[in-house]
């Protein structure tokens, strides 16, 4: 029993530290331990590191690791590049190593050993393709094309230069400052790729994301055959009813069977539990760019907009305190207390009002065909037509 119960441990402290950490800071888990220890993960961890480094060797010592973080944080590197390769090289030789013997089996055929391999490749080639495409990258000679396909919105974006390029900056473009140039249509800086987010690159990262989230379900389903098959091809269950007595049950059979599993085939259990629990992540931020698609909005915007109702709602609370003849902070004490409710609810449908004028949503299909095919590569192409009717 050590063993199961190693298993269940193991996979629930992976599952609390990886939701922790991807997403310990959304609102939903506010107050709770995901948040405390996405917390810890991100930054109490560090500032002890740097204490404890300061408290031996001193001030050299913090430096040292102020500038590994520099170059690991805030320049171009590929260290998570190498580490993706390392994951889903060892990923892929630990599951050849230990459930290929297995194949084919009584659920599953000899033509999944090629066809995992080239699925490897083909999410690999994907990797290599968002890593290394140009995300649309804004300079002198582009720039008046991208202006063009993107129009200014004079809500989250006005005419304005880039500071560091000298040059115009294009309506959803943005300077990254890792990169250190203008990105049209910025989503954002992605460190497992070594390279922003934008317009011409976004259909690969989209095609990646789906396809390592069909990947690692199919290695977990792949893995759940062989090992059915095993159970089939052993007799375990013809042996638990007929020589150990277990009721032909599957409330009877089920914990014996799991039991005799995860004792026998522990390293493909782990595996399949590790492919099953990154699907999910993958499921969930695939789904969320997949909304952003839709909607024909980026990260980038999705802060912008948050700061820019954020702004309206507390200008508005500051006109109805000055009306009232209430000091804001007074009306922000009773809103606390939930006296506010209906002035509350009154700012919120304006907030919502706000986000759904976003001119650059035509439709679903009009803004997945503009991930597909880039506005920039459309000759005399503009987003300037009619924005998706309420």
């Amino acid at each position: 029993m050590a063993v199961q119960w190693l298993l269940v441990v193991h996979g629930m402290m992976t599952l609390t530290v990886v939701i922790s950490f991807l997403c310990g800071q959304w609102p939903i888990f506010k107050g709770t331990p995901f948040q405390w220890i996405h917390y810890f993960l991100t930054r109490g961890a560090y500032n002890y590191l740097l204490r404890f480094v300061g408290m031996v060797f001193g001030s050299k010592g913090t430096d040292v690791v102020l500038t590994v973080e520099q170059f690991c944080c805030n320049r171009p590197n590929p260290i998570l590049q190498i580490i993706y390769i390392a994951i889903i090289g060892s990923v892929y030789f630990v599951i050849a190593k230990s459930s290929f013997i297995y194949i084919p089996g009584y659920y599953i055929g000899h033509i999944h050993k090629y066809t995992s391999f080239m699925a490897v490749v083909m999410g690999v080639i994907l990797f290599l393709l968002t890593s290394f495409s140009d995300p649309g990258t804004v300079n002198a000679v582009n720039v008046s094309q991208y202006i063009s396909a993107y129009p200014y919105d004079d809500i989250i974006y006005s005419e304005k230069e880039c500071l560091t390029c000298r040059i115009p900056k294009p309506a959803r473009s943005k300077h990254c400052s890792i990169c250190n140039r203008c990105v049209a249509r910025f989503d954002h800086h992605c460190g497992w790729m070594n390279n922003c987010i934008g317009e011409r690159n976004t259909r690969y990262f989209m095609a990646f994301l789906f396809w390592h989230f069909l990947l690692c379900l199919y290695g977990a389903i792949a893995i759940g055959f062989i090992l059915a098959g095993r159970v089939k091809e052993l007799r375990v269950v013809h042996i638990l009813t007929v020589y150990y007595g277990v009721e032909n049950s599957i409330r009877n059979l089920a914990p014996r069977v799991l039991q005799w599993l995860a004792g026998t085939y522990n390293t493909q259990i782990l595996l399949m539990v590790f492919l099953a629990i990154v699907s999910l992540l993958l499921a969930g931020f695939f789904a969320y760019h997949l909304k952003l698609c839709l909607t024909n909005t980026t990260t980038n915007e999705t802060f912008k907009w948050r700061e820019y109702i954020s702004l309206r709602k507390k200008l508005s609370e500051a006109k109805a305190s000055s009306a009232a003849g209430t000091p804001y902070c007074e009306q922000k004490k009773r809103k606390c207390f939930g006296l506010c409710g209906r002035s509350s609810a009154h700012d919120d449908d304006e907030a919502e009002a706000i986000v759904k004028r976003n001119m650059y949503d035509r439709g679903s299909f009009h803004n997945v065909s503009e991930i597909v095919f880039p506005l920039s590569s459309r000759p005399h192409t503009s987003c300037k037509s009619k924005p998706k009717s309420e």
